[in-house]
């Protein structure tokens, strides 16, 4: 790295950070812009920036200020945010085994209440009851306080076995 690079917001020395090339990396990784919901722009600075590259280096490299560079990385977290939320809902609506679980519920209730669904379903789900308790839990967020389900969710289990949490909006 140049004393430049490091002026310019370099990361301490890393030649292969700064080696890194986005248009190969988003080869390598199989990027279509024609079927992702990123614009290639978006797509270029989430590939440098999940390798550490600085905002300020990006901006260097693309030829813009690192404000808009801060400004496409935030588009691009919240498109991808956006993706995995139709993903979710999508899965869903398609999972043959769907729990609604009340707010108030013990999440000790849980494990049983998705092992008669998926009895009932014929579905075999993948996880121990402290398992399941743990993905829901994690997955739900603050809508999990301790023990207590606080906000409604909705524990889906696809074909598959995988279990997929949502929190139930109306």
């Amino acid at each position: 790295m140049t004393e430049g690079d490091a002026a310019a917001g370099g990361d301490g020395g890393s030649d292969a950070v700064s080696d890194l090339d986005a248009d190969e990396l988003l080869s390598q990784a199989g990027f279509d812009a024609e079927q992702s919901v990123l614009t290639r722009r978006q797509a270029q600075v989430l590939a440098l920036r999940e390798r550490g590259v600085r905002q300020s280096v990006i901006a260097d490299r693309l030829g813009t200020s690192r404000a808009n560079v801060s400004s496409v990385e935030a588009s691009a977290r919240e498109n991808v945010a956006k993706a995995h939320e139709t993903v979710s809902f999508a899965e869903a609506l398609t999972a043959p085994v769907r729990v609604a679980v009340e707010p108030g519920t013990d999440l000790y209730d849980l494990p049983e209440q998705v092992y008669d669904a998926c009895d009932e379903a014929g579905v075999k789900v993948g996880y121990a009851a402290p398992d399941l308790m743990k993905v829901v839990s994690d997955a739900a967020g603050d809508a999990v306080g301790g023990r207590e389900v606080r906000e409604e969710l909705l524990v889906s289990v696809t074909s598959e076995g995988h279990v997929r949490v949502r929190r139930s909006r109306e």
